[in-house]
């Protein structure tokens, strides 16, 4: 059975957005961080397309594409002890308590 990232998009009569879309400042950053984890080898193309392909339906669904690519990064540094959940978590917790 198909997962969710095969289908292509839900079928509906919503018309495809053919504009360009102006990538946000925290989407430039985490195309930064992919690009310089990429560039030391810490990830592949590969990896993350199966850290995005195994997220829940749900959570696929929810998530914009740079949200996909921020939660793939985060299952990968993880899987190889860069990071843990646990610092991760300190870490989001720190820069909302800023306001960041």
């Amino acid at each position: 059975m198909p997962a969710v990232h095969d289908r292509g998009g839900w079928p509906d009569d919503t018309p495809i957005a053919r504009e360009e879309h102006i990538l946000s400042d925290w989407e430039r950053r985490v195309d930064a961080v992919h690009q310089a984890l990429g560039a030391q080898g810490i990830r592949t193309t590969d990896e993350m397309r199966r850290a995005i392909e195994s997220l829940p339906p749900e959570r696929y669904e929810a998530l914009s594409y740079y949200e996909k690519w921020t939660a793939a990064l985060e299952i990968l540094l993880i899987e190889k002890g860069i990071l843990s959940a646990d610092e991760i978590d300190a870490k989001t917790a720190q820069l909302r308590e800023q306001g960041l």
